[in-house]
């Protein structure tokens, strides 16, 4: 995928599903291997030549889709947006039937 400047002087670089979840799938083994977290991301990240920052997020985003530490699942920030995205649609819908509702006892009054 070709890199976009974004702000913060970051390339924006969309990375796929897969290749985040390889870049988890490493960091792990890497875990495992050395019995250690310490410099698994860096080296990871360094090695897939993806920024530390966003292997860290992912790997820490993973554990907690996992169950292996607390926080707020993909799943449920999703259905948070969800939920923050339609509740800002009603109320656009009840603005608008407002609007025109009144509009409508206007022209009927006449």
């Amino acid at each position: 995928m070709g890199a976009r400047q974004g702000s913060g002087g970051s390339t924006g670089r969309r990375y796929s599903p897969g290749e985040k979840a390889a870049a988890v799938r490493v960091v792990r083994m890497l875990r495992a291997e050395l019995g250690t977290d310490h410099g698994a991301v860096q080296r990871v990240a360094a090695q897939l030549g993806y920024g530390v920052e966003s292997v860290r997020s992912w790997v820490k985003q993973a554990d907690v889709d996992d169950g292996h530490v607390a926080g707020v699942t993909t799943a449920e920030a999703r259905w948070v947006r969800k939920v923050r995205e339609l509740r800002r649609a009603n109320e656009i819908l009840k603005r608008a039937a407002s609007f025109f509702g009144a509009e409508l006892d206007r022209q009927h009054r006449k």
